[in-house]
Order: C-alpha cells, then sequence, then structure tokens
C-alpha cells in the first residue's frame, strides 16, 4: 500500500488555542479509529505557531515561515491502496467539523533512524 502524508490545516494548533476535554476527546478517537482500522502509521500534533521559529539562510526569526489565516497544525501518514481511499480516511478528520482542512499527499520515500544504525 502507498504511505500518504495527512497535514492538518488550522488557524493554530491542531486541538484550538485553549481545547475543551470534549475536543480533545474527539481528536484522540478519531486517532484512535485510524490505528484500530489499520490505516495509521504516526501522527505528530504540533505546539501553538507562538513557538514557532524560522530559518531561511542565516537568518532566524520567531514565528511561523509564512503567515497566512491557517498553519499546518500537525501531520499524520496513513497507508492506503490510491488516492480516493486516503482522501476518504482524510477527510473523516474532525478539524474538518470547526472550519480547518487537511491535505494529502503522497510520501516519496522515508528514513527511519533504525535503518542507518541497522
Amino acid at each position: 500500500m502507498a504511505q500518504y502524508a495527512v497535514l492538518i490545516y488550522a488557524a493554530d494548533a491542531a486541538h484550538g488555542e485553549n481545547p475543551s476535554q470534549d475536543e480533545l476527546d474527539l481528536h484522540e478517537r478519531h486517532a484512535r479509529e485510524l490505528v484500530e482500522e489499520g490505516w495509521m502509521s504516526a501522527a505528530f500534533a504540533l505546539e501553538s505557531i507562538a513557538t514557532a521559529t524560522s530559518i531561511r539562510g542565516d537568518a532566524v526569526t520567531d514565528g511561523p515561515f509564512l503567515e497566512g489565516k491557517e498553519v499546518v497544525a500537525g501531520f499524520y501518514i496513513i497507508e492506503a491502496p490510491d488516492l480516493d481511499e486516503a482522501l476518504r480516511i482524510a477527510g473523516r478528520n474532525p478539524v474538518m467539523q470547526s472550519g480547518g482542512g487537511v491535505e494529502v499527499r503522497p510520501v516519496a520515500g522515508s528514513f527511519l533512524r533504525e535503518s542507518v544504525t541497522a
């Protein structure tokens, strides 16, 4: 099966600035479902854009690389037989219910620390 990166776009962090327990539970339940169904192999929620530091050339600045209404708030890797199935899986993300969105991109290759140390 092919791997796809699902990039989560939101106004800030994937769970919002001050998430309620219900919001956190919703995202946790979604992640658990994807793992139990055998689709998701890894997931990472990112901290607020206030914690971002960007580098361009020799310049290091506070904040995200690009200013925008939405930023990458997290990402996960799924395995699916094709893009259509990957889109169906990604479209279930709870961020879609709160005005955010997702981007699905095929993974061109992977690098695992274990593969270099073996």
